[in-house]
């Protein structure tokens, strides 16, 4: 459907090109560049940029490309930042769109922002059709994990009724290193 990788370059939806040099695939989608290895299939391989509204589908090799190690830990593999100690935590400029740092999807809207005090951003709402829910049972509780819907990266958790005075009674509790702010 979106065409073999190849050693020439190919748009692809007029917003992905992609081409090889020196066994990598360069992968260049709204002037950002990924290094891939030219092994990689067009059957296993699926990049598509999150304007275009489609799943990101990549291999854990992958995202150690695209991420950070730190990204990767929290965003792949379910990990949770140190509180207190991301870049969000404390941030509350009024005109903005918080982004996934993984797919740059776009989450939350500045103005849902507000300070709960628990050391990681909080949200009292996302951007409509964002997030998935998922029931968390790990460490021995019961949570809503909330994940990006684009690209599956796991952002934090949702707690409810816990008094806030916010027009969802929910704190969306998300790590900093997961999202990426724009104004």
């Amino acid at each position: 459907m979106f065409g073999v990788i190849s050693n020439s370059l190919k748009t692809i939806s007029n917003r992905l090109y992609t081409f090889s040099l020196f066994n990598h695939t360069k992968i260049i989608c709204h002037s950002t560049r990924y290094t891939l290895p030219t092994a990689t299939t067009t059957n296993s391989y699926r990049y598509f940029c999150s304007n275009n509204n489609k799943k990101m589908n990549l291999s854990d090799d992958e995202w150690r490309v695209k991420l950070t190690p730190e990204q990767f830990k929290v965003l792949r593999q379910k990990g949770t930042e140190r509180g207190g100690t991301g870049e969000y935590d404390k941030h509350f400029e009024k005109d903005g769109v918080y982004h996934c740092a993984g797919c740059d999807a776009p989450l939350y809207k500045s103005d849902s922002k507000f300070d709960s005090g628990c050391g990681w951003p909080a949200f009292f709402d996302s951007v409509p059709g964002a997030l998935t829910i998922h029931e968390d049972n790990s460490f021995g509780m019961k949570r809503i994990e909330i994940c990006c819907k684009n690209c599956g990266g796991h952002l934090g958790h949702v707690f409810k009724n816990e008094g806030f005075k916010t027009p969802t009674n929910e704190r969306h509790c998300v790590n900093s290193i997961c999202l990426k702010f724009k104004k």
